[in-house]
């Protein structure tokens, strides 16, 4: 029998794209758009929008969740009532110990310990860690030096509109961000703590742990919002735990799942977020070893991907996949 999935939040960027990439990878299950009740009757490509409601998820069988963390954790207890098992973008529950933090070219295998709840990592974590992870396996990760360059679509579809509003109107009303985002770089996302490190930064540090079953693995992140409409991009320094070869790195990239090589600087070939918008791998270039470490163990990357796709709603899809694969067995 056909499979149903909810997507709720239906009607933001991240719900959205969710939709496109179920059809882009022809997957045959029934849809259900859930969303506020000012969308409801909104029609998105032929699906109408219900209302997300406590009876909302009754005969289905999983839930692609798009919201913020308070209207997930609302409806999150509905879901479980009637049984479905959750592929969750929110934060509310990524270090949940119970939670499984996937991205499924790094640990797929964390799937099948779900209690009805999978957590989709931050969007900058993903980028990253699908960047660095076959690094990992070659020259051992302990420390990241990470400066996150995050595109507007980070904060919605309110993100996105300031950064087109204000191209056109440098005095159009800022609705995302508290200062104008358009010409400028905002270096803050999230609230900050005593030690004025951001929510944000926290994210990769603590999600990469989980996600790499690390918990000696140290991150230094500063995280900045920049006019960009939705592709991220990250500078990375790696320090390793054995010597890196550079050669070599570019080989295991190469091969890596979820992975683009584009590193060529001679000939002007790297990674830039224009052309990693609107598809689903992560482009990695600017390859090189840190000079100022006489050991040799640190290496520098660059690399960007589509905040929106692999940041978020493909990586939600691909956890489905798995999820359908694993009925079928």
């Amino acid at each position: 029998m056909k499979k149903t999935v909810a997507i709720a939040g239906a009607t933001g960027a991240v719900g959205q794209q969710m939709l496109e990439c179920l059809k882009e990878r022809n997957m045959d299950v029934d849809v259900k758009l859930l969303a506020s009740a000012r969308s409801k009757g909104k029609v998105i490509d032929g699906y109408v929008v219900e209302e997300l409601t406590p009876e909302s998820f009754q005969g289905v069988d999983y839930v692609l969740g798009a919201c913020e963390n308070d209207v997930t954790k609302m409806w999150m207890p509905w879901a479980m009532e009637a049984g479905c098992v959750v592929v969750d973008n929110s934060s509310a529950y990524r270090l949940d110990d119970n939670v499984p933090l996937v991205v499924p070219e790094i640990n797929a295998d964390d799937i099948a310990k779900n209690n009805g709840i999978i957590a989709n990592p931050n969007c900058s974590t993903i980028i990253a860690l699908v960047a660095c992870d076959a690094l990992k396996k070659e020259f051992g990760i302990r420390r990241m030096v990470v400066t996150t360059m995050q595109a507007v679509s980070g904060a919605g579809v309110k993100g996105i509109a300031d950064l087109e509003n204000q191209i056109k109107d440098e005095n159009a009303p800022k609705t995302a961000f508290p200062y104008q985002i358009a010409y400028n770089l905002i270096p803050q996302i999230g609230d900050f703590d005593e030690l004025g490190i951001s929510k944000e930064e926290w994210k990769m540090q603590n999600e990469g742990r989980k996600i790499w079953h690390d918990d000696d693995l140290l991150v230094n992140c500063t995280c900045v919002r920049v006019p960009v409409l939705r592709s991220h991009s990250e500078s990375i320094l790696l320090e390793c735990d054995k010597e890196v070869d550079v050669e070599k790195a570019r080989d295991v990239l190469s091969n890596a799942l979820g992975v683009q090589l584009k590193d060529d600087p001679q000939n002007k070939v790297y990674p830039m977020p224009l052309d990693t918008t609107n598809q689903d791998d992560v482009f990695v270039g600017r390859i090189r070893k840190d000079l100022t470490d006489p050991t040799g163990k640190t290496l520098s990357l660059f690399c960007c991907g589509d905040q929106i796709r692999k940041g978020a709603a493909t990586n939600a899809v691909q956890i489905l996949e798995k999820l359908l694969e694993q009925t079928e067995q």
